[in-house]
């Protein structure tokens, strides 16, 4: 029975980056995956170049029951200190939109260089292996692998949400904290696309157009791209929303966030031969001004239309509501929302409040970003948290 002074079971971004920490610190510790490799979310992220955080990371752009949780461990563990750890490894990197941070290369770079810190610290990988049963008895962890068991006083769930299942991702996180009688935060999937019904099918046929707009879910504004696709709505602005949305909700889209109010009727005094259509084609792509111009009945010269029908059609374009029906769940959601509870955990440690040596990290806990590399932030900066006080 080989013994351990940690047992990290997930060798994710937050296991990877727990494992380093603490074995760097002189702990012996067991990194344990059922998959072949370390780090297969990573690998494709990003497009295969991993956005690997976020230079506005800040806790109010993270969901989570305790809006609070979040800020001991990003405040300590922050993204320039995992862009000096990546520059330190001489990987190229590249700022993208709002503040987005992607390797020149390829994600594979950041997965290697996280195993390198694993190897300093000596840390031992079990990879391959499914965790077949844990035990807690007389302050140490018993962990089954296949046939095999290994103990340590201190176990570490950095097993994720069931995001992405054909990665291999699951629920086990949750099924293992309620074992320890931690509480689980409903999980549902986030940053994924929503799906149209209904009367709003005919959307659907506009599958593969994007525009930038303003996407409203709740109270919660983001103006991104949004994308058409064959079953609903996608692209980053969607993406982001989601997060948000609930069942039964409508999501907002304003379609033309630079026009200032009363544009229509001025543009009936300037150009009143034209169509909605045509003047909608000036930012829209041309099957969009279509489909709405359509939708709102306007096919006809703006002339012909009453200044106050063409106000009416202002807000509708400014404030369009979409009901979806659903989302493409988790096999298409880059993250989970919920999971392991903040109400249990320690902000500073990560550790169980209840549970002796009993932690959980990253994308297990109860706390959701943004799309943009904030999850990745999070799950440095909490299995950064982790690793300092195995």
């Amino acid at each position: 029975m080989a013994e351990y002074d940690a047992i990290i079971l997930g060798a994710g971004a937050a296991g990877l980056m727990c494992a380093a920490v603490a074995g760097q610190r002189g702990r012996k510790i067991l990194l344990v995956d059922h998959a072949e490799k370390a780090g297969k979310k990573i690998l494709i992220s990003g497009g295969g170049r991993c956005n690997f955080t976020n230079v506005h990371t800040a806790a109010d752009r993270y969901i989570s029951a305790n809006p609070h949780f979040a800020k001991s461990a990003l405040g300590r563990y922050t993204a320039q200190d995992f862009i000096a750890l990546v520059e330190s490894y001489g990987i190229a990197w590249h700022e993208k939109t709002l503040g987005q941070l992607f390797c020149d290369g390829s994600a594979k770079q950041i997965v290697e260089m996280l195993l390198d810190e694993c190897d300093k610290g000596r840390v031992d990988l079990s990879l391959g292996r499914a965790v077949t049963g844990v035990e807690h008895a007389d302050g140490q962890y018993r962990v089954s692998l296949d046939g095999r068991t290994v103990t340590a006083p201190a176990l570490v769930i950095a097993t994720g949400g069931p995001s992405i299942p054909k990665m291999g991702a699951t629920g086990f996180a949750y099924d293992l904290a309620r074992q320890f009688g931690l509480k689980v935060v409903e999980p549902r999937p986030a940053l994924v696309p929503l799906t149209l019904g209904g009367d709003e099918i005919l959307f659907r046929e506009l599958s593969g157009v994007a525009a930038d707009v303003v996407a409203t879910a709740g109270k919660t504004k983001f103006r991104e791209a949004a994308l058409f696709t064959h079953r609903g709505l996608s692209g980053p602005a969607i993406l982001q929303a989601s997060s948000y949305w609930r069942h039964g909700q409508p999501v907002g889209i304003d379609f033309l966030p630079d026009r200032e109010s009363g544009w229509l009727p001025a543009a009936k005094r300037t150009t009143p031969r034209a169509t909605l259509r045509k003047l909608l084609g000036s930012t829209l792509p041309d099957r969009l001004a279509e489909t709405l111009s359509e939708r709102l009945g306007m096919t006809n010269e703006i002339s012909t239309l009453t200044d106050r029908k063409l106000q009416d059609a202002e807000r509708a374009l400014s404030h369009w509501q979409f009901t979806p029906n659903g989302s493409e769940g988790y096999a298409k959601a880059e993250v989970t929302a919920g999971g392991i509870s903040t109400a249990d955990l320690s902000s500073q440690t990560m550790q169980a409040k209840r549970v002796p040596m009993l932690y959980a990290v990253g994308e297990a806990v109860d706390v959701t970003g943004w799309l943009g590399g904030y999850n990745f932030q999070w799950a440095w900066a909490s299995g950064w948290a982790a690793g300092q006080v195995l």
